[in-house]
């Protein structure tokens, strides 16, 4: 099997990523392989440090894997074709909201924050075009009604599980182009997975909802579904998930203290085959 780890470059990894890694590492099983893959598309965020980090970090774990590594922000035209094609089907829409507009208008919130509502789905056609000719900032959202009645009923197979059903409402019409760049985590992942001929997606149980999203995105641009694995997290001493957010500890700062990679394999309970 072809599985891969993805990390993004906006900050050094930190145990949670060692443990991603050797599970994306070890999941394919013994004639498998690992791709890595950089999710560089947040032009703000994404620094060339953090990416050698990234390197030096996995390498140190000792990991290899194949090159050339594929950098998400050299593949922008994979991500626009993808939209157009999706555009085309008309499960799209501009959406002139900001983050402060959603938290303000949701109604509900899920495990990623406020759901969006809706605000903009209804817009029509000549009020869309008006403020997009004027320059509004905006952002594509899919239109997940819409997709699923075209898709029908979907699921995807989850190794240790079994079938899951897909629920594409799950979390509201997401965001699949932002407004500085024409892609977004879901959109690019689900282009990559596709062209890197990814049969395997293992990654964090953080992420198990984000599938239901990107399953449909599969079945709408006719792209093969993957096997999944959602392994748990590693938390903190309060039992919160380790992030960059929050400032965990990275990897290079235990190095520097003299941690080895034995012991960074005690910390998270990770055991060699």
């Amino acid at each position: 099997m072809l599985a891969r780890f993805a990390p993004s470059p906006t900050g050094r990894l930190h145990l949670g990523h060692a443990y991603a890694a050797l599970f994306a590492w070890r999941a394919p099983g013994r004639t498998g392989t690992c791709l890595l893959r950089i999710e560089d598309i947040d032009p703000d965020r994404c620094r060339p440090d953090y990416e050698q980090g990234i390197y030096d970090d996995l390498a140190w774990l000792g990991l290899t894997w194949p090159t050339p590594v594929r950098r998400q922000s050299q593949h922008m035209q994979d991500y626009r074709a993808a939209l157009t094609r999706l555009t085309e089907m008309g499960v799209t829409y501009p959406c002139f909201c900001s983050r402060q507009d959603v938290a303000r208008a949701a109604t509900a919130h899920g495990p990623e924050g406020a759901i969006y509502p809706g605000t903009c789905r209804t817009l029509d056609a000549a009020t869309r075009a008006d403020r997009i000719a004027r320059g509004d900032a905006h952002s594509i959202r899919l239109d997940v009604a819409r997709g699923a009645a075209i898709t029908g009923p979907l699921f995807w197979d989850e190794r240790d599980e079994g079938r899951i059903a897909v629920d594409p409402a799950i979390g509201g019409d997401p965001v699949i182009a932002r407004r500085d760049v024409p892609t977004s985590y879901h959109l690019s992942v689900t282009v990559d997975d596709h062209l890197q001929q990814i049969t395997l997606v293992p990654r964090g149980r953080d992420l198990f909802l984000a599938t239901h999203v990107q399953r449909l995105l599969q079945a709408l641009l006719g792209f093969a579904a993957p096997l999944y694995a959602h392994h748990a997290l590693v938390l903190d001493t309060d039992g919160q998930k380790l992030s960059k957010r929050d400032h965990a500890t990275a990897l290079a700062d235990l190095r520097a203290e003299g941690w080895s990679v034995a012991d960074v394999k005690k910390r998270i309970g990770w055991q060699d085959d």
